[in-house]
């Protein structure tokens, strides 16, 4: 079974965009230096036509990951009631170790590079230790040095 991965309307609109430009131009762009690089001769020794090459490699990589992630995508966040954590929230926490507070919002990594707050993954360990939970519940996850880290839901907001 696909994993649905929520965007909003301007991730999905952003991503569509850059599929388009990546199976159109961009690709056109690298297939004339590799041609243009072939006619060079010698392709051992030839640096434009292997770095060609690879960049044609990563541009197809990207192009299968873009299409696999727009195929499963939802636009939107998942229903959930009010003060429940879920995707496309930003939640706040006390990290009660360190009695701190944390602002996140809980979505894909699509979604970081233009959002104005910090992006967890509901897979992450407090993605995950905080998906589903309400305002005031605590909960606890595992640290990457194996220490238990308590948590407890302060505010869940709507990202906007």
């Amino acid at each position: 079974m696909t994993e649905v991965t929520w965007l909003t309307q301007d991730a999905h609109d952003r991503l569509t965009a850059e599929l388009a430009d990546r199976e159109g131009p961009k690709r056109v762009e690298i297939t004339k230096r590799i041609e243009a690089a072939r006619e060079e001769g010698d392709l051992k020794e030839n640096g434009g036509y292997h770095a060609a090459r690879e960049e044609q490699g990563k541009n197809e990589a990207r192009v299968r990951q873009l299409r696999q992630l727009l195929e499963s995508a939802q636009i939107g966040v998942p229903e959930a009631a009010e003060g429940v954590v879920s995707h496309g929230k930003v939640i706040t926490v006390r990290l009660v170790n360190f009695d701190e507070e944390e602002t996140f919002l809980l979505g894909s990594r699509e979604e970081a590079a233009h959002a104005s707050v910090d992006v967890y993954s509901p897979t992450s360990p407090l993605g995950a230790a905080v998906l589903g939970k309400k305002i005031g519940d605590s909960t606890s996850y595992i640290l990457a040095n194996g220490k238990e880290m308590q948590v407890e839901i302060l505010k869940v907001e709507d990202y906007v």
